[in-house]
């Protein structure tokens, strides 16, 4: 019965952790985005797996897998860039601003609405 319990807690925690906001986390939606005079200024880091990748992405995006983030995000981007997260959804966006918060970054936006659409290349 106390396995079920701490199951049912441990169950709860990570919901709760999903949902929760990330501080200095702020979002961009699509057309914004695209529109965006200063794309040169920012990285745009796709989250999503190679596969969903090469299906659909933006111009100039870098594809790190969520889970190869906390280890290769070294070789693409420095901890003072503007980073805008590209992911196929909201809780991926921010496990992946998590990351990038622990390691220094302070500038980090997340694509909100859906990336894939008639005007991606």
């Amino acid at each position: 019965m106390l396995v079920l319990i701490i199951l049912a807690a441990v169950s709860a925690l990570w919901y709760i952790r999903g949902i929760w906001p990330v501080k200095g986390l702020s979002y961009i939606d699509p057309d914004t985005l695209r529109q965006s005079d200063s794309k040169g200024d920012q990285k745009l880091v796709d989250v999503r797996d190679a596969y969903d990748f090469q299906k659909c992405h933006l111009q100039g995006a870098i594809n790190i897998s969520i889970g190869r983030l906390p280890f290769v995000w070294r070789k693409e981007i420095s901890s003072g860039d503007s980073v805008v997260i590209l992911a196929d959804s909201l809780r991926k966006s921010r496990k992946a601003a998590r990351i990038l918060r622990k390691n220094g970054f302070e500038n980090l936006k997340a694509l909100r609405g859906s990336l894939c659409d008639n005007r991606t290349s």
